[in-house]
C-alpha cells in the first residue's frame, strides 16, 4: 500500500514548495528511485524544468517534462497530467505532489510526497488530502521542514 508523506513548510518564501521538490527528487535519484513531480499546470511544470538545473550549486538531477519523449524514460519526469490513465512509464516508486488536489492516479506509487506550503489557502487544501488519504485507510507520516 502506497505510504504518503505530507512536508509541511514553514517558509512563506514564493519558491519554497518547488525548491522543496527538488531537494526530495535529488534524494531520491541518489537513492536510484524512479521519481513523478505532479505540478499545478503548465507554469509550474515549466518552473520546476528550469529549477532542477539551477537549484543548488553541484547539483545533478536529470529530468524532462512529461510527453517531451514518448519513453518518459528519465529517472525524473514533471508534469501536470491528471487522466488517470495517464502513462508514466516506469515512474511508480516516489510521486511528489505539488497540485493541491489528491492525483487521481498516486496510488501506483510506492510513496507520496505530499508538498504543503505555509500560507492558510495551501494548509486547508492539505487538510482535505491528509482527511482523503487517512479515511482510505493510507499509512501517514507528517514532517515540518524550514525550507
Amino acid at each position: 500500500m502506497t505510504r504518503v508523506d505530507f512536508y509541511i513548510l514553514t517558509s512563506n518564501k514564493p519558491d519554497a514548495a518547488e525548491r522543496t521538490a527538488c531537494r526530495l527528487a535529488e534524494k531520491a535519484y541518489g537513492l536510484k528511485h524512479a521519481i513523478y513531480i505532479h505540478t499545478a499546470g503548465q507554469q509550474q511544470t515549466l518552473q520546476l524544468d528550469k529549477l532542477l538545473w539551477t537549484f543548488r550549486d553541484g547539483s545533478f538531477v536529470p529530468h524532462q517534462t512529461h510527453g517531451q519523449d514518448a519513453l518518459n524514460d528519465s529517472p525524473v519526469i514533471i508534469g501536470h497530467e491528471t487522466s488517470p490513465d495517464a502513462e508514466l512509464a516506469s515512474h511508480h516508486q516516489l510521486l511528489i505532489n505539488l497540485d493541491q488536489t489528491v492525483p487521481p492516479f498516486f496510488s501506483r506509487f510506492e510513496r507520496v510526497a505530499e508538498i504543503v506550503g505555509a500560507d492558510e489557502q495551501q494548509r486547508k487544501a492539505a487538510r482535505e488530502r491528509f482527511k482523503f488519504y487517512r479515511e482510505r485507510g493510507y499509512e501517514l507520516q507528517t514532517h515540518e521542514l524550514a525550507g
